[in-house]
């Protein structure tokens, strides 16, 4: 009987197709029905525990290939946690405040935020953010994330703000929060400050300009109306142009030309002259940059002074070794403008407009005031070259335009207040991979304080109030506590519903001049505030979320949070409880396509996992990303997940394979002792705990591209290409409770037991359907268990190194039936004899095991010689008759009168049947 056909008349119900998009709604439906979240928190109960804090993703749109990817990695750790010893419970969450949302709900509710009231817009925004969050909690339990989903978090709950305001009280307490006027990164499209997480670098073309100042009091040393040439790519800065900054101890030359007398830096001069076209017609004086300190040049439209000053900041990478210094466009320019106390001037309004500051350009935007200022010096006299230069520039995380830095006053947060504490809980956390550590640590040694407040409307608000008489910032332990139980209570739009006299204490006045009536800041909180302050407003909330505990085991997310999350979090953790609120960060890369090109709508190469779900199902996605070495970028594509979905059939049908064996055993009574076994069984169970070593240490390292790999080649080769291979002899032609059938059939049982539990955190959908077709009493579902361990009994390593070499041996053996077949020799394997002519070691191995070697090679004859070198592998046709039912070749095939077509093997096993 051909085997094929005996393995399609196997009696079991586990479909061979896996039809996953119609299979899967239907173990969603079961895992809701028991309350499968519920039941692994209980039959956890009292065990130790393991917090993985989940970063909140925004609620502005239906869930991408990323949010794919980094769930599925945090459900498969919770899931293995939960198998091994650990209570871990999931409690996922949302950021619901922000540009982000704001920005979603005023295209896709066509709101005008200036024309509706603050209230109505913020209860729009709240409606738009649970909205999504729904939508998004309903596609990744989709993706077979298992959660508290019917208790999430929101940034935007009562009793999150609550918590929120509490840490930013707690630290405007110890002295680190602060109203400052600085240059911040700004968005004139969004009319908002930005902190440094919420901008990306990118390609801009920019205008690059040469321009004379005029030197008006040279204090000896410069002539009248010889000029400093400064160089930039931001003509429209120059209307806020109060200084020029000079290196004090770069050399400086004076430098005839056809445009006169210009001061430029020596190292500088031959690139200087090459980019303006201007020619050295001798250099008229030599100098230190400290030497000329003090020198008065005139501003070449506005009516004022910009002197010469120094700075460290000056380099000789480009331009003219001169910086134009505007303090209230940059960052090195307003540190150095405060050094020599210049003023702050900014004249550009939030919308990105020139004020009546920017004299002849006011009224222009800054894009148009770059060409109008450009057009003004070379009318002129004053620009010696312009031209256009590529850099890269920063823009607007989420708008995506160019930023400028402007001057305004913002809450700051003040990092050197607690840098240091800060970079030494930086180094009690484990980094995965271990680059994560110095990614951050550099972040957090170099950055600037941090800008936390932003002129927008959705989110939570600063909680500080102003002295309408002297204008005194009132932030207090008082406040901070009325203002935390109103919020509480009532939610953060009270703070805009109300008027400040409902919102301050009871009894509050000025503590500076005694007065009792006050103005409420109008500016809210940066979103990652809000995200930084969940470890706090969800990990140590018991009242809320019981289960979870401070700080958190486990940090999860893109690597781009280095700098977001991940920074904002350990920021608001040190600063008020001295440590990092996690003891280990895990990081992902990004997405890409088959090439390597970053995923964009532009490019088409985009990969949309709710169709991937429709199409293929869940569990396809999930075990893309387990297979994927997701510590670099991770590619993606529709080939790829083709490719995937081979790997998925291969391990679904080795599942099959091993029910389909086990439709007549009860492990109650059926069980082969490990004594009792034949050594190919043994070698079988060898191999499991290996693989159970192997696929738990990918687990326990987060590598679980390892446990894939392990898996997939556990099931193609050491299963289908030699155990199934060889044992199913025994399993089709032996009488069904034989011995040497039920060892085979014990030894599947292990492991498809085994194997179902390996892959049930990324197998999510298909192990739970396996699960209820293996045999046996077993909790309900696979999500209750735990994960196999190593049965050390079963690791001979001896028994192993010996079936090492006799597979060896059955490889050339193989490959010698092969060019057999293709010579017409034989057909099929069991139509051969082969002759083995060994020596040595090997020859006493294989005599050792003469009488397994037909069974092991799958042939009808094996005979064995000896020889004096390598071995020889022989192939002819097998002796004798075939035998029908076996189709293994005998010469005593046919002696049965009653079976006549039977080897006496066969026919010994009908009689009894």
């Amino acid at each position: 009987m051909d085997y094929s056909k005996t393995l399609n008349m196997i009696k079991t119900d586990f479909p061979m197709r896996g039809n996953l998009p119609q299979r899967e709604p239907e173990i969603l439906r079961f895992w809701e029905e028991m309350d499968i979240y519920r039941q692994v928190q209980q039959k956890n109960q009292g065990r130790p525990k393991f917090i993985l804090h989940d970063g909140p993703p925004y609620a502005n749109g239906d869930i991408h290939l990323g949010h794919t990817l980094n769930k599925v990695l945090k459900d498969i750790i919770v899931k293995y946690k939960s198998m091994t010893g650990y209570d871990a419970p999931y409690v996922p969450g949302w950021d619901t405040h922000g540009l982000p949302i704001e920005q979603r709900a005023i295209k896709d509710l066509g709101l005008n935020r200036k024309a509706v009231s603050p209230v109505e817009f913020r209860q729009r925004c709240a409606e738009y953010a649970r909205k999504y969050a729904g939508i998004q909690k309903e596609q990744f339990k989709r993706l077979g994330v298992r959660g508290d989903w019917e208790n999430p978090y929101l940034t935007l709950m009562p009793h999150f703000e609550a918590k929120q305001i509490e840490i930013f009280g707690e630290m405007a307490k110890r002295g680190y929060i602060y109203k400052g006027l600085k240059p911040v990164y700004w968005c004139a499209s969004c009319e908002t400050a930005l902190a440094e997480a919420e901008v990306e670098y990118k390609d801009k073309t920019s205008h690059s300009i040469y321009v004379r100042f005029p030197v008006q009091d040279g204090k000896g040393k410069l002539p009248q109306e010889a000029g400093v040439v400064i160089w930039t790519t931001t003509p429209w800065t120059l209307p806020a142009n109060l200084a020029i900054c000079l290196h004090p101890d770069f050399d400086y030359v004076l430098v005839q030309t056809e445009k006169g007398q210009l001061l430029v830096a020596r190292e500088l001069l031959k690139q200087f002259l090459e980019a303006t076209g201007l020619t050295e017609q001798g250099i008229a004086a030599r100098f230190k940059g400290q030497e000329l300190e003090g020198v008065v040049c005139r501003h070449p439209f506005m009516d004022r002074e910009s002197p010469l000053i120094l700075g460290d900041h000056v380099t000789l990478e480009a331009g003219t070794g001169a910086v134009h210094t505007a303090p209230g466009h940059g960052a090195e320019d307003f540190e150095v403008g405060q050094k020599y106390g210049l003023p702050v001037v900014n004249p550009v309004d939030d919308s990105g407009y020139f004020t009546q500051e920017a004299g002849p350009f006011a009224g222009l935007h800054i894009n148009d005031g770059n060409l109008k200022v450009i057009q003004w010096l070379d009318e002129h006299g004053y620009l010696l070259k312009s031209g256009r230069i590529s850099h890269q520039y920063p823009h607007c995380w989420r708008c995506k335009n160019p930023i400028v830095f402007r001057a305004t006053e913002q809450w700051f947060a003040s990092i050197d207040g607690f840098r240091q504490q800060a970079l030494k809980a930086i180094d009690e956390v484990q980094w995965i991979p271990a680059w994560g550590r110095d990614r951050i640590y550099n972040m957090v040694a170099e950055r600037g304080d941090w800008c936390i407040s932003r002129q927008r409307l959705w989110g939570v608000p600063i909680p500080i109030f102003y002295c309408e008489q002297c204008g005194q910032e009132i932030i207090n332990d008082q406040t901070i506590k009325h203002i935390k139980n109103l919020f509480k209570e009532h939610g953060s739009d009270i703070w805009f519903a109300r008027e400040t006299a409902e919102l301050v204490p009871p009894g509050l006045t000025c503590p500076r001049c005694g007065h009792d009536r006050f103005r409420k800041e109008t500016d809210i909180m940066d979103v990652w505030f809000d995200s930084g302050s969940s470890h706090a407003a969800v990990c140590d909330q018991p009242e809320y979320w019981p289960e979870l505990s401070w700080p958190a085991d486990l940090y999860l997310e893109g690597s781009d949070q280095h700098r977001g999350w991940f920074n904002s979090s350990l920021l608001t953790a040190v600063a008020t409880r001295g440590q990092a609120p996690y003891r280990a960060v895990l990081t992902h890369g990004f997405l890409v396509d088959e090439k390597g090109r970053k995923m964009s709508k532009s490019l088409g190469n985009g990969v949309d996992p709710l169709e991937v779900i429709n199409q293929m199902g869940a569990d396809i996605l999930r075990l893309w990303v387990a297979s994927a070495d997701y510590r670099s970028d991770v590619a993606a594509s529709p080939n790829i997940l083709k490719q995937i979905a081979e790997a998925y059939k291969k391990i679904r049908n080795t599942c099959r394979y091993l029910l389909g064996n086990l439709y007549d055993f009860n492990p109650a009574t059926d069980l082969v002792d490990y004594d009792e076994m034949p050594e190919l069984d043994k070698w079988a169970l060898y191999r499991l705990q290996r693989l159970i070593e192997r696929v738990r240490a990918g687990y326990e390292n987060y590598e679980f591209h390892i446990v894939y790999h392990a898996i997939h080649n556990f099931c193609a080769v050491d299963l289908s290409a030699i155990y199934f291979d060889i044992s199913k002899d025994r399993l089709y032609v032996s009488l069904p409770a034989s011995r040497e059938r039920r060892a085979a059939q014990t030894v599947m049982y292990y492991i498809i037991d085994a194997l179902v539990r390996l892959l049930a955190p990324v197998l999510a959908f298909t192990t739970e359907e396996i699960w209820r077709y293996l045999p046996g009493e077993r909790p309900r579902s696979v999500q209750l268990t735990d994960m196999p361990g190593v049965e050390q009994r079963y690791l001979d390593e001896a028994l192993a190194e010996r079936w090492e070499k006799l597979l060896e041996v059955r490889e050339k053996v193989t490959k010698a039936l092969e060019v057999a077949r293709q010579q017409k020799v034989i057909g099929h394997s069991l139509d051969a004899r082969v002759k083995l002519t060994a020596s040595g070691a090997e020859l006493e191995l294989l005599q050792q095991y003469l009488e397994q070697l037909a069974p092991i090679f799958i042939v009808s004859q094996v005979e064995l010689a000896s020889g004096t070198g390598e071995l020889e592998v022989e192939v002819t046709a097998a002796a004798g008759s075939k035998c029908e039912r076996c189709w293994i070749y005998s010469t005593e095939t046919g002696q049965d009168a009653e079976h006549p077509d039977l080897c006496p093997r066969c026919a010994a096993v009908i009689k009894q049947l």
